[in-house]
């Protein structure tokens, strides 16, 4: 398969970047102090209408359809209209950045609703020189009246329409939800489409049902032997016990099952006793009656009664006893977990669902999300693209507002979250927003950033690469600018935190199994993307999705070359130090093996000195690197993704959708692939498994005659340890394995030999 060329190498790397912002100590211009110091102030003209009064009729029935046009040069905002309203109530605030404006007075139309051609009612004409400046955090300006003037500038008898107009920043409390001059070309209807607007994720819980027993059943073959199961409904979530060893009519299970469920409830716990493909019973339990455990302690286990199952149609209605079946059962929602809808590798949090159980927070994330540059074109046959930034920590996710096609768009937001962990990462993903065509969020790239890996109190302004891999290769999409600043309130429950476990403590004292980990996930990704995606405006699931990281442990031949890559550079610092250790007891460098010679020498008269030296070279070797220590936050790495290396057809397998969808011929070549790979490790493990057995066979007799020469060896061994010191043994040892090369012979030693004859479990082996 023919590689992609490699890409430039500054094409993919972070750089740092210098924008006019207060906090990064930047003179912006502007001496009044900002909340949003980590962003570029943007100027901008506010008009809020509000109301207008005693409009004059313009229809033949005497009425009018009133609506309001905000003129500003070349943009123009229109409020909806009334049917039949001389006093109308609008209450809308228009937002024209000042970066576009060339307009030296602001025009505030208000217009009568007509079938052709709609009629004028009048006007207020505002210079710009003389609307004021608003700076928070002042009150919001007062709205006045203003009389109304026909086209020739003169006062109109009736009419008159309540307007605030003043000028302001991003900061101002009306920017979130205001008409904005650059997505003029959208709707009145797709206004809220594209606003900003902050989500919380629904407060998961875990919820626990142990079945432990039934009474009474009633079966519906009474010749054979009851197979009964349990079997538990959660909304979309259903899993069911084992089948029960034969007791009679009284079937017993003591088996724990694990749901996930958001906060408020809506789905009921349902419960259904079957027996083969006949129910026996059904019981139907609402969530918020049940007990909230924090701790390991057992809740009250209770009976609950079984209703019978209803009779299906063309059976013949009988009386029948009373149905008088029970199910024994302890229920509880579990507070005490963290329940993950992160991987574990770059969560957001680790707090229990419990609010009870949370801890004072250590500090806080602010991020400025400035801008992106050099976008790809997202919109097919268009060239443009309306992107947003969502960024997600803890269950604070935020959504900045839609630029309109602009491949360069410039957000200038602030978002603050509380910080209860430093070793946790915020997700930082640009969109392009398909809800104005009815279509999908398409995902442009994402970034992430450790927290711990910052310092307190320093702004990191950096031009982040968005990076994605494709079926045709690794691909930068942009380029987006953020500011980061992570402030510590508490520096001592900072570093306390690195003492402390990483999840809640029933995670360790009623551990969850790894599949229920991976189901359990899964299950919460669903019902907060199903929770977010019911907001207005809604965060679709393929958002959600994307910035969860949702497909991340399917098999993929890149990554799994990737980790072992990974694997190989943790491991080569300790195949370093036995290579230079192998040099030294070849006298390669006969000085330093002088030296470590010496060395042995103090070591062994002095063992007290063995642990202090140890971690005085550690503290010297963490000295040395002090100098080299990351001066930017870490960002993605194509070379540590192996994804500049990926060939044509391991990208099409790792896109491949599962089940897969390729042809037999291909299937079978990976398949193939796949089993000769296999091979290999199956062929290592094999090996290590074979070395244990070796172990074992010392003392097992499977040898007789090696296991008795082993044992002689150690009465031998234990003898002359008794009656020598231990540093002249050690000492003896450290010299036996420094000795000179020519006192060493080719052939490996006698030891080795010993164990490489011993008999292992392989010749038992199918």
């Amino acid at each position: 398969m023919q590689r992609a060329p490699p890409p430039p190498p500054d094409e993919f790397a972070l750089k740092q970047t210098a924008p006019k912002i207060a906090g990064s100590g930047v003179i912006t211009g502007d001496k009044v102090t900002c909340a949003y110091d980590l962003v570029e102030q943007m100027e901008y003209l506010y008009v809020r209408v509000v109301k207008a009064k005693e409009l004059p009729p313009k229809d033949v029935s005497g009425s009018c359809d009133p609506y309001v046009e905000v003129k500003v040069g070349n943009y123009k905002g229109v409020t909806k209209h009334f049917q039949k309203k001389s006093n109308p109530e609008w209450d809308h605030v228009f937002a024209f950045s000042q970066d576009r404006l060339q307009a030296s007075f602001v025009e505030v139309i208000v217009k009568d609703k007509d079938v052709v051609v709609d009629d004028f009612i009048g006007r207020a004409v505002f210079d710009m020189v003389d609307v004021p400046r608003r700076l928070p955090p002042d009150s919001p300006l007062a709205p006045q009246w203003y009389r109304l003037e026909n086209k020739k500038g003169e006062k109109i008898k009736k009419g008159e329409i309540m307007l605030a107009l003043w000028k302001g920043t991003q900061a101002d409390e009306a920017f979130s939800d205001a008409w904005h001059s650059d997505a003029a070309a959208v709707g009145r209807e797709g206004v809220s489409k594209i606003r900003g607007k902050v989500y919380l994720s629904p407060r998961l819980w875990y919820v626990r049902v142990n079945v432990i027993e039934c009474q009474d059943l009633v079966p519906p073959d009474k010749n054979r032997q009851l197979e009964a199961c349990v079997k538990v409904v959660l909304g979309n979530q259903a899993l069911k016990t084992r089948i029960s060893p034969p007791r009679g009519l009284n079937p017993m299970w003591n088996e724990d099952l694990v749901f996930v469920s958001a906060d408020p409830f809506e789905e009921p716990l349902i419960l259904t006793v079957e027996d083969r493909s006949d129910i026996l019973g059904k019981c139907l339990i609402p969530l918020p009656t049940l007990p909230r455990r924090l701790d390991n302690k057992a809740v009250p286990s209770k009976w609950h009664n079984l209703e019978k199952h209803p009779i299906q149609e063309g059976e013949k209605k009988e009386k029948e006893p009373k149905f008088s079946s029970k199910i024994h059962l302890r229920l509880s929602l579990d507070g005490g977990y963290h329940v993950m809808d992160e991987s574990i590798h770059y969560s957001s949090d680790f707090r229990p669902t419990s609010k009870l159980l949370w801890k004072s927070s250590i500090g806080i994330l602010e991020l400025g999300i400035i801008s992106a540059t050099g976008l790809s074109a997202m919109k097919d046959g268009q060239g443009t693209t309306d992107a947003y930034c969502v960024a997600k920590y803890g269950p604070k996710w935020v959504r900045t507002r839609t630029i309109i096609d602009n491949l360069s768009p410039k957000w200038n937001e602030q978002y603050t979250w509380e910080v209860y962990d430093p070793c946790t990462v915020i997700t930082v993903g640009v969109f392009d927003n398909g809800h104005l065509q009815g279509g999908r969020d398409s995902s442009i790239g994402k970034v992430r950033i450790r927290l711990s890996t910052l310092e307190t109190e320093k702004v990191y302004t950096h031009s982040y690469p968005l990076i994605v891999l494709k079926p045709s290769g690794v691909q930068k999409m942009g380029e987006v600018q953020l500011a980061v600043r992570f402030s510590c309130t508490s520096y001592t429950n900072m570093l306390s935190k690195y003492t402390q476990p990483l999840f809640p403590k029933m995670h360790y004292v009623h551990p969850l199994s790894i599949s229920q980990q991976d189901y359990l996930r899964f299950r919460a990704i669903q019902i907060v993307s199903k929770r977010l995606g019911r907001a207005e405006p809604p965060l679709k699931a393929e958002v959600v999705e994307y910035m969860l990281d949702v497909g991340s442990h399917i098999w993929s031949v890149r990554r799994a070359k990737a980790n072992f890559f990974r694997l190989m550079y943790v491991v080569s610092p300790i195949m370093a130090v036995w290579k230079w250790f192998d040099e030294i007891c070849k006298w390669k460098n006969p000085v330093t093996t002088v030296l470590i010679h010496i060395l042995l020498f103090i070591l062994v008269l002095y063992p007290e000195l063995i642990l202090p030296t140890f971690f005085l070279y550690l503290f010297f070797i963490g000295i040395w690197h002090y100098r080299r220590k990351p001066r930017h936050p870490p960002h993605m790495d194509i070379h540590l993704s192996h994804a500049h290396a990926a060939t044509a057809d391991d990208l099409d397998e790792e896109f491949d959708s599962f089940p897969t969808g390729r042809p037999a011929e291909k299937v079978r070549m990976r398949y193939d692939r796949l089993r000769s790979v296999g091979g290999r490790i199956q062929t290592v493990i094999g090996d290590m498994a074979t070395q244990g057995e070796r172990f074992h066979s010392l003392l097992s007799w499977r040898d007789p005659r090696a296991s008795a020469l082993f044992l002689t060896f150690c009465l031998f061994a234990a003898v002359v340890m008794y009656v020598t010191p231990v540093q002249v043994v050690a000492l003896l040892a450290g010299l036996y394995v420094l000795r000179h090369p020519k006192l060493r012979q080719k052939i490996p030693p006698t030891c080795t030999n010993f164990f490489k004859r011993l008999p292992a479990r392989a010749d038992c082996m199918l």
